[in-house]
């Protein structure tokens, strides 16, 4: 179980950190009056923190998803590759401007098969956030994914994409080297490659930075993150000129797992450990390694134009839309 004094709480997980606080108050007086056991109080403490982040997350409001999407502890894309895989060999650049942090891949061992994985990377400091843009590819990022997805299609092995951020980076220079075009084309390309594709939202799953890498035969979504075309932030700045209805807003914009297999954009939703994946790494990495592998084993073995129609097919038949005569 995680020390208390190395976690961040949330202010809907303030009751867990309040069972910690007991735990360390108990220890101590069990330092003090080493003649008494306290053994059965702490674990009946550990299991009132169990229980307690079982409630909690069967009780979720989509803004404390958002959250959850957030948290500082959540894994990001690395931590999920270290723990899912063996022999990962990260590789970098796009050919042409320069490596982008914000965007890692390369190919892993996932279960004795060669697989190659892609997403963005968030930092886990304020120095690491900067480097990694806080997971916001400019266009060499998501070149960068199409030249190793194009690199996984020659070697035929399958595509991998971890899909979090809060967005493409929106700053002018991304916009000179064109942005718009490079998410585009990554689009294009990746509903046409030969090879299985598999996409997972393990956090943030915002328009077109999502989009630029969220294109392949399953898409798969982890149960406490979000995606939507625009944050609840945004939305509510747009909407009432102010980020205090953001609550509002993520309740409307139906962006939560259950709201995306509901409308048929995501094919999957992966269960977290309770409390969310912040809670468990190793746990939270086990259960989408299995989704993730059921997922190869099912599309591996079609023929490659068989998958790629049955592709352009699932992308033909989302929305909904009504004629008007």
């Amino acid at each position: 179980m995680p020390q208390y004094p190395n976690r961040q709480f949330l202010d809907f997980e303030q009751p867990i950190k309040e069972l910690y606080e007991q735990i360390e108050q108990t220890k101590k007086l069990a330092d003090k009056n080493p003649k008494i056991d306290y053994s059965n109080t702490l674990l009946q403490l550990e299991q009132s923190i169990l229980d307690k982040r079982k409630d909690i997350t069967q009780h979720l409001t989509p803004w404390q998803r958002v959250q959850l999407s957030r948290h500082p502890d959540r894994p990001y894309t690395l931590k999920y590759i270290e723990k899912m895989t063996t022999n990962f060999l990260e590789l970098h650049g796009d050919r042409n401007v320069k490596d982008d942090k914000a965007m890692v891949g390369g190919f892993a061992e996932l279960n004795g098969e060669t697989v190659m994985f892609i997403g963005q990377q968030k930092g886990t400091n304020t120095k690491t956030r900067q480097l990694r843009n806080f997971g916001m590819a400019n266009p060499e990022g998501y070149r960068k994914a199409l030249r190793l997805m194009r690199l996984a299609e020659k070697f035929n092995k399958p595509i991998v994409a971890l899909i979090d951020t809060p967005g493409a980076f929106p700053g002018l220079e991304a916009e000179e080297r064109g942005q718009g075009e490079a998410i585009a084309r990554n689009i294009y390309e990746m509903i046409r490659f030969k090879v299985p594709v598999i996409c997972v939202i393990i956090g943030e799953g915002a328009s077109g930075g999502a989009l630029g890498i969220g294109v392949g035969d399953k898409m798969l979504m982890m149960e406490n993150t979000w995606y939507t075309v625009i944050s609840p932030e945004s939305c509510s700045s747009i909407l009432w000129r102010s980020w205090d209805k953001k609550e509002i807003a993520a309740e409307q914009l139906k962006l939560t797992a259950t709201d995306m297999k509901g409308f048929g954009l995501v094919d999957e939703i992966v269960p977290e450990p309770d409390g969310g994946a912040h809670w468990d790494y190793d746990g939270a990495a086990q259960i989408l390694k299995q989704h993730i592998i059921n997922a190869i084993n099912e599309f591996k073995n079609i023929d490659y134009q068989e998958r790629i129609n049955n592709r352009i097919a699932k992308y033909e038949k989302m929305g909904f839309w009504e004629i008007v005569s």
